[in-house]
């Protein structure tokens, strides 16, 4: 089905059709339409064309009022101060728009026009190593934006670039080499929390010994030099702690409620084969050159404390290759073999400088240009309560798997005390699915650049904007529509409307230009902000106007129709967070 024209754009249509009637000097000028507190729309642009035109504003205003014909859209006309024109529209077209959305199973969110492929880099943890709070924001912010990107018509590719090479795995890989037993399993069955145990002890003992013998500490050494020329035997072993990690990871993931393949998963080992390639081709061009050994790119407006440029090092003196090698190659491959349009990273702010040199490197190289551009979602840190960087007591960094469990026990208290006629295996079913709702909205609901205080008690509370206030509102609605009986939702677009409804009713509308924004602005946030109004709207609603003892049985219909396109509204944008909606709470 087509994307149902929102009544945004039917009454901007209708006011430029009045204006190029009424003033066709004006060409195609643009009404300026806003939502408005005074009335339903405000539109600002005859200010502007009065001036073009040298005309008194409330004239001209005047004039383009009584050029629109009569229509079923707009029901008033107010020329107001100094030439604004402040609109309402009709119940009638209210409940029309709506009907047509109800009709759509998109609800009338269009599909993006402009669509091309988008490569996300997102929720990138490290092999043999715990995930802590700080992996948190990529993996919520990302997965969010996949399935954002998606419903727009975006394809979508998805890539964890995970921590899998580099010299701290000679340590580890010689380390099981003499110990070979150390990731065994006891049983067939490995839950996560068994394999990050064994990589965390295995990773301590390697540690110690790497700091008191010398000789191991050459052995470690010779062993880095053998994984990155690929010997097969290393490789091997290298092989052993990336899978063991996985099935940390995974169980991680899954807790998380999120869908992370393992085709998807290409870390940075994935880039090896192409790294001396990348470093020719940017020597060859120029646009790297070689500094005291190391091949280095300059950057005029990128300068150390001392004034000097601060280059970005893509080969070491030692031939070694660093980070931007091998971020510069994923650029390469994701544009070259997986045909992006756009390249999102969704990574740390304070990652921020490296990836700008990155960036502005690939362009030079003509990896990026007017057809392929890179973006990164940066993102703030977390904090604790005190308003510092979310530790422990002990001053250690919060084991990702901690707060989530935490959080679950939390929302499965509030589930039990709100429990009516649930079982103990839905409240655990529910707690789960409030708890991890609650972590992930905290963090959506909070624009991505900004750093935020992670609460617990603030998370799951049913009061303010938190996911549970949502999850509750739309399980008041599913409690509703059980209990309509014969009565079934239909819109009566011939009824007049109480304040509340026209107020949903306005909001709901607006939904499909809300996502489209959202997506093209990479701005989460943004739809959690108009779920939150949508649920406090609806509670208004309820509040307001009985839906099964309203005064007529249409008026009934019509009451369970706007409750049933609202809870379809929230089922759909919470879905679209990555979060879920029971039906009974």
């Amino acid at each position: 089905m087509a994307s149902v024209p929102s009544l945004a754009s039917t009454v901007q249509q209708r006011l430029a059709e009045g204006l190029s009637a009424a003033l066709p000097e004006a060409g195609s000028a643009d009404p300026l339409l806003r939502r408005s507190d005074r009335a339903d729309f405000q539109a600002n642009g005859i200010l502007a064309l009065a001036k073009q035109l040298k005309g008194n504003p409330r004239e001209l205003a005047a004039k383009v009022v009584g050029a629109i014909p009569a229509n079923d859209v707009l029901g008033e006309i107010e020329v107001s101060g100094p030439g604004f024109l402040n609109i309402t529209v009709t119940d009638a077209a209210i409940v029309r728009t709506l009907a047509a959305r109800a009709a759509d199973d998109r609800l009338g969110v269009p599909f993006n026009e402009s669509a091309g492929t988008t490569v996300i880099d997102y929720a990138q943890p490290n092999v043999a190593k715990e995930m802590h709070v700080g992996h948190l924001r990529s993996a919520v912010i990302g997965a969010a934006m996949v399935e954002i990107l998606e419903f727009t018509g975006e394809k979508v590719v998805r890539r964890h670039h995970i921590g899998d090479w580099g010299t701290q795995f000679g340590m580890l890989i010689q380390y099981l080499e003499e110990h070979p037993h150390e990731l065994d399993h006891k049983d067939a069955e490995v839950t996560g929390e068994e394999a990050m145990s064994n990589l965390d002890r295995l990773y301590k003992a390697a540690r110690r010994l790497f700091d008191a013998d010398e000789e191991f500490k050459t052995r470690a050494r010779r062993r880095v030099v053998d994984l990155q020329a690929g010997d097969p035997g290393t490789l091997a072993t290298w092989q052993r702690f990336v899978d063991e990690s996985k099935i940390y990871f995974f169980s991680v993931f899954e807790k998380l409620d999120m869908d992370i393949r393992d085709e998807d998963i290409v870390g940075e080992s994935g880039y090896n084969d192409m790294l001396n390639e990348t470093c020719r081709l940017l020597e060859e061009s120029g646009v790297a050159v070689r500094s005291e050994g190391a091949l280095c790119v300059f950057f005029d407006d990128i300068k150390g404390p001392d004034g000097n440029p601060t280059p970005l090092i893509v080969q070491k003196s030692d031939g070694g290759f660093g980070y931007a090698a091998t971020d510069l190659s994923a650029i390469r491959d994701r544009v070259q073999n997986l045909k992006a349009s756009t390249l999102l990273y969704v990574v740390d702010a304070r990652q921020a400088l490296h990836f700008r040199m990155v960036f502005e490197t690939a362009r030079r190289a003509g990896w990026l240009n007017e057809d392929v551009k890179a973006v990164q979602l940066a993102f703030g840190t977390v904090l604790g309560k005190d308003g510092k960087p979310f530790k422990t007591r002990e001053g250690e960094t919060v084991r990702l798997v901690d707060l989530l469990d935490e959080a679950i026990d939390r929302a499965s208290a509030v589930v039990r005390e709100k429990a009516q006629d649930l079982t103990e295996d839905e409240i655990a079913e529910r707690g789960a699915q409030v708890g991890i709702g609650a972590v992930k909205y905290a963090d959506l609901s909070t624009s991505a650049a900004r750093d935020y205080k992670f609460d617990l008690d603030q998370m799951v509370s049913l009061n303010g904007d938190t996911s549970v206030y949502l999850q509750y509102a739309y399980a008041r609605i599913q409690s509703i529509l059980r209990k309509a009986g014969d009565a079934k939702p239909a819109a009566h677009p011939e009824l007049a409307l109480a304040p509340s409804e026209r107020a949903l009713g306005l909001h709901l509308d607006a939904f499909g230009e809300l996502v489209a924004e959202t997506a093209a602005e990479y701005a989460p946030h943004k739809l959690a902000s108009y779920l939150y109004q949508l649920a406090s709207l609806y509670t208004t609603f309820y509040s307001e106007c009985p839906v099964l003892k309203a005064d007529t049985a249409e008026q009934v219909e019509n009451r369970l129709f706007l409750c049933e396109l609202t809870a379809r509204t929230l089922h759909r944008g919470m879905a679209l967070l990555g979060i879920r909606t029971p039906e009974r709470l």
